[in-house]
């Protein structure tokens, strides 16, 4: 496979698409975990082969019909009497841009979504909260992006919007219909929580130290895939014995922090933080009818996290470090720890806050990497058809911005019991992991993807 390192992308129409019914203006405020979100956008994108001719209007049409049910897509962020954001439900519409890419599929460097992806295929927000681009390439296949606005929508919210919007593609009845009942996440009456538990993890800008960065060193994005026999190697090498078994996700992220350790001199702090989605946490009934929780849109997040110093972490054996991760991720995986958490924002309310582990705050010579795995596991790419097929690759991609490094894997869509595994880290870090552990993780290629 060759990549073109470099190819243009031109603008062939930008329109506005909004809801297909009139709807009514409305505010819809803020749950108590949506104002934990920072005003960061979050991008995802799918390469489609073999599309059909019509794609461009199916899809705006489908649009059009999807955000009749998801309308919170289709307004905009505004700053309410007491300086927080909140979601006008005006119609307002989400950009949609058509545009072509001078690339064959062949031709188009996935791995590296900095140079192929970012600011070519996957779309600018520049207003409302969600913007879709629908990019053709010249052997006609098609690559369908959006970006949304984080403090609307987390990933399970837009995963189930996305099914909606394929389903209604095809002419499908929906499988899932979202609920905005905030009620569902009111604090209590009164509120109560564990003070040194959601202190630790959570603070109010004004109280957060002076963060620490990394100098001019770049961040920068790259996409990989992770053989699933290697995936069970590395679950067995951090389970102790048959009665605690670790989960793939908990060996995954004991293994990136201990090869990250490797690039940490002295005995610097090093982070790592999980992504816990509350649902079902918050209501233990997995059946949808049952729990409105499963269909809930918004924010239902919590990022525990745990920090070692980093000699620890290069001399601890990986079943040590996935029980280090183990033992922070129990304390966040329960009701209690959600509803305190609501309580918490609660009380601090209406000052802005945000998760320590994406401050960088700490003692300048002991600061070290901070990493978010967060499981894209649910990430529903097979789902995601509007009636050419399955998508022969989807990803989120998300290059925030800040210090902290993020990951995420997802299945592969092989499904095959692989992972294709999203990074956004350091350069030094990323050029770790391929010197180091290039037999877990290999360069996401088209030889890979069967085409």
């Amino acid at each position: 496979m060759g990549c073109k390192q470099d190819f243009t992308v031109k603008i062939i129409k930008n329109e506005v698409i909004a809801t297909m019914l009139p709807m009514q203006e409305h505010w819809l405020p803020p749950s108590n975990l949506d104002l934990l979100l920072p005003p960061v956008d979050v991008g995802v994108f799918f390469i489609y082969k073999n599309a059909t001719a019509g794609a461009k209007p199916l899809l705006k049409q489908a649009l059009a019909e999807a955000l009749v049910t998801y309308y919170a897509f289709a307004g905009e962020i505004m700053e309410n009497t007491a300086g927080e954001p909140e979601l006008l439900c005006n119609n307002r519409g989400v950009d949609f841009i058509e545009a072509f890419a001078d690339v064959e599929l062949k031709d188009l460097n996935v791995y590296n979504p900095d140079e192929s992806i970012e600011g070519k295929l996957v779309p600018l927000k520049k207003h409302g909260v969600l913007a879709v681009q629908v990019t053709e390439l010249k052997c006609r296949a098609l690559v369908v992006a959006c970006t949304f606005d984080h403090r609307v929508a987390d990933a399970y919210s837009t995963n189930m919007f996305l099914v909606s919007w394929a389903e209604i593609a095809q002419s499908k009845p929906l499988s899932q219909v979202p609920s905005f009942r905030r009620s569902l996440l009111y604090p209590r009456r009164p509120g109560s929580y564990c003070l040194s538990s959601i202190d630790s993890l959570y603070a109010t800008i004004s109280t957060l130290k002076p963060s620490c960065s990394n100098g001019n060193e770049s961040i920068l994005s790259r996409i990989y895939y992770i053989k699933a026999k290697q995936l069970c190697q590395l679950q067995s090498l951090a389970t102790t014995n048959d009665s605690c078994k670790r989960s793939k996700l908990e060996a995954f992220s004991a293994f990136l922090w201990k090869v990250v350790a490797e690039n940490t001199p002295g005995n610097k702090m090093c982070k790592m933080g999980i992504v816990v989605d509350g649902r079902d946490k918050l209501s233990r009934n997995d059946d949808t009818k049952d729990n409105p929780l499963a269909v809930y849109f918004g924010n239902v997040l919590s990022i525990p996290f745990g920090q070692n110093r980093s000699n620890e972490l290069r001399e601890m054996p990986l079943n040590l470090v996935a029980n280090s991760i183990h033992d922070f991720l129990d304390g966040a995986v329960t009701k209690e720890h959600f509803m305190g958490l609501i309580d918490w924002v609660e009380a601090h309310r209406p000052e802005p806050m945000l998760a320590r582990i994406y401050s960088g705050e700490g003692v300048k010579d002991e600061v070290g990497p901070a990493i978010v795995v967060s499981s894209g596991q649910r990430f529903p790419v097979e789902k995601v058809d509007f009636g050419w097929g399955t998508p022969t690759l989807g990803s989120y991609h998300f290059p925030w911005g800040g210090n902290a490094g993020y990951v995420m894997p997802m299945p592969s869509p092989l499904r095959n019991g692989d992972w294709v595994v999203y990074m956004h880290l350091f350069k030094s870090q990323l050029d770790l992991l391929e010197a180091k552990a290039s037999h877990v993780f290999h360069p996401l290629t088209y030889d890979y993807l069967e085409i």
